[in-house]
């Protein structure tokens, strides 16, 4: 069976818009577009997903914990190329998922569950190692880890050998080591050593503060794991069968001047 692609927009589209020099006219939506067929091509997917963050809209976890991800700025030229990406990702006939109170990750997590209970299996282009959770035998982590040409391949087995923990205690980790991205602190004192000893020792992290561990931080342990927890209730879009629109797509990017991609998008059709 031929996997679903599953993409975090938002973590690809800010790679590529950095990883392109700046005098290149709409690089993050050229650099985006062929990353996506390159993934495309490498993983022959049955159908592809890309999920967007609701970038101005709260989220449960903006609600629940103030600092969540605050003082982030964007360039002015990323935002508006974000903004055209997803009508790139619907001409080449791929879904979309966006909406306000959920971000890429939630809908990424909600891809995989789907694919999961209907027996298929995911493979998750993301940045974002919050997305290790996902990682099982039905679904691989593909990570950029050189700009956007190199993808490694996370499963399980690599999540453990990276944090010393498996993909479901992922969450747990994060909440005890915390996420300077997300300015999560975490636990007083823990690190990753720490963090993956302590999973180790009790399994969860509620098994720890049940145990007594981190007592006056027990609440707040409890908040940041609930941040870190991707929300797979998301609403997603039909994920039937698809077939690429390279010509529709083509010439989208033709309109917008991209005339390289519009060559390349012409002749995959």
């Amino acid at each position: 069976m031929r996997p679903l692609l599953v993409v975090d927009g938002d973590s690809l589209a800010h790679r590529a818009y950095h990883a392109m020099p700046k005098s290149v006219r709409l690089g993050g939506v050229l650099g985006f577009a062929n990353m996506l067929v390159r993934l495309w091509e490498a993983e022959e997917p049955r159908a592809v997903l890309v999920g967007w963050d609701s970038l101005g809209e709260p989220t449960y976890r903006n609600e629940a914990f103030e600092a969540y991800q605050s003082g982030r700025q964007f360039d002015p030229e990323l935002l508006e190329q974000l903004d055209m990406l997803p009508e790139l990702v619907g001409a080449m006939g791929f879904a979309a998922a966006k909406g306000a109170g959920y971000e890429a990750d939630d809908f990424l997590a909600a891809a995989v569950a789907s694919e999961e209970a209907r027996g298929g299996s995911s493979v998750v282009a993301t940045s974002d190692r919050d997305a290790f959770q996902l990682a099982s035998d039905r679904t691989t982590i593909l990570q950029p880890v050189r700009g956007v040409s190199e993808l490694a391949r996370i499963g399980p087995a690599e999540v453990v050998e990276r944090y010393g923990v498996e993909p479901e205690q992922v969450p747990d980790f994060i909440a005890l080591r915390g996420d300077p991205s997300d300015k999560l602190p975490g636990a007083a004192g823990v690190g990753p050593k720490k963090a993956a000893d302590v999973l180790r020792e009790y399994g969860t992290l509620e098994a720890a503060l049940e145990a007594g561990r981190f007592s006056a931080e027990a609440e707040d342990l409890r908040l940041y794991r609930r941040i870190a927890l991707l929300d797979a209730s998301a609403p997603l879009p039909p994920l039937e069968d698809q077939i690429p629109s390279w010509a529709e797509a083509s010439a989208l990017a033709s309109d917008w001047g991209l005339n390289a991609l519009a060559e390349r998008l012409a002749k995959l059709g």
